[in-house]
C-alpha cells in the first residue's frame, strides 16, 4: 500500500554509473542523456505487476496531447506533421503505438527505448511524473518526493532546493493552456486573451478551493495568490482537474457543464486522498 512509507523509501543507492530511486520497494533506475534526466517506465510498471505496458499509456489521447505539448516546448526538430497524423488517430479501439514508432516518426526526444541488458523505456523527469499519475495520483507524489531526494544528495554542494508544489503544478499546466489557447481564445484581442485564461483558472479554482483567485485575495491575509497556500492534495487535485478541463473544452461544453463535472470528480479524488494522506507521510519522511 502506498499510504505507508518508511525509510525504504529514500533513495537506494547513488553509485558509480548506477542511479536509483525506491518507491514502496520498487527500484526504478535514472538515466542522464544529454544533461537531462531520464526516469525509467518499465521499472515504474512493477508498481501494476508488469500487467500493463508503456503502449496502453500511448494509446490515450491525452497522452499523445501532453507529449506533443512537451516536444513542441523541448525539441525544435519536433515533426509536426507526423504528429497531427497521429493524434487523429489517438483514443480510438484501432490505434496502437509502440516507443520506437512514436519517436522515429515524430523524432520525438522525450520518451527513448533503449535496448541491451540493462535497458527499457525511459521518459524525461517531466513525462515519467506524467507516467506516475496513469499509474495512481499516490505514486506520482512519491515518486516527486524520491526524485527530489536524489537532486539534493547530488546537489548538496550547490544548495539546490526543488519545491515539490512547482512541479506538480507545472506538467499539466501546458495542457491546460494549450486547449484554452486553441479552442476559446483562437483570434482573440490581447485583453480578451488575458481575460479568457483567468476565467479559466478560475473554473478550476472554484472546483478545487470553492472560491476565485479575486475572492481568496480579498478575504485572506496572507501573501501570495490562492495555488501557493494549497496543500498537496488539493494541487494534486488541481493538477487532474486541468487535464480534465482541456478535455471538456475539446468536447464543447459550456462552462456550466465543466464547472459541475470537474466539481464531482474533485469531491471523488478529495474523499480517495485524503484517506492515503500524502502530507502526513511526508512530514514522517522529513
Amino acid at each position: 500500500m502506498l499510504s505507508f512509507w518508511s525509510e525504504q523509501c529514500y533513495i537506494t543507492s547513488i553509485m558509480k554509473n548506477k542511479r536509483m530511486l525506491n518507491v514502496n520497494n520498487i527500484n526504478i533506475r535514472v538515466k542522464n542523456f544529454d544533461g537531462e534526466d531520464y526516469i525509467s517506465l518499465t521499472d515504474m510498471l512493477k508498481a501494476k505487476d508488469n500487467k500493463y505496458f508503456v503502449e496502453s499509456w500511448l494509446r490515450n489521447r491525452n497522452t499523445v496531447e501532453f507529449l506533443g505539448v512537451w516536444e513542441s516546448l523541448n525539441n525544435p526538430n519536433f515533426n509536426y506533421v507526423e504528429f497531427d497524423v497521429i493524434k487523429s488517430f489517438a483514443g480510438l479501439n484501432s490505434f496502437k503505438m509502440s516507443v520506437k514508432e512514436w519517436t522515429e516518426r515524430t523524432n520525438a526526444i522525450g520518451v527513448k527505448a533503449i535496448t541491451g541488458r540493462y535497458g527499457g523505456t525511459y521518459a524525461h523527469k517531466d513525462i515519467a511524473f506524467e507516467f506516475g499519475m496513469w499509474i495512481s495520483p499516490a505514486f506520482k507524489l512519491y515518486l516527486i518526493k524520491d526524485y527530489e531526494r536524489l537532486k539534493e544528495s547530488e546537489n548538496k554542494t550547490r544548495n539546490l532546493e526543488w519545491d515539490i508544489r512547482r512541479i506538480l503544478a507545472s506538467t499539466t499546466y501546458l495542457v491546460h493552456t494549450d486547449a484554452v489557447k486553441g479552442l476559446l481564445i483562437s483570434g482573440a484581442l490581447p485583453w480578451e486573451a488575458r481575460y479568457g485564461y483567468a476565467s479559466e483558472a478560475d473554473i478550476l479554482n472554484l472546483a478545487v478551493f470553492g472560491t476565485t483567485a479575486a475572492e481568496w485575495k480579498e478575504k485572506s491575509d496572507e501573501k501570495g495568490n490562492l495555488r501557493d497556500s494549497a496543500s498537496i492534495i488539493e494541487l494534486l487535485i488541481l493538477e487532474e482537474l486541468q487535464l480534465l478541463n482541456a478535455e471538456l473544452i475539446e468536447k464543447g461544453l459550456s462552462k456550466e457543464e465543466r464547472l459541475k463535472e470537474l466539481r464531482r470528480v474533485a469531491s471523488v479524488r478529495s474523499e480517495a486522498l485524503r484517506k492515503i494522506s500524502p502530507e502526513k507521510d511526508l512530514k514522517r519522511l522529513e
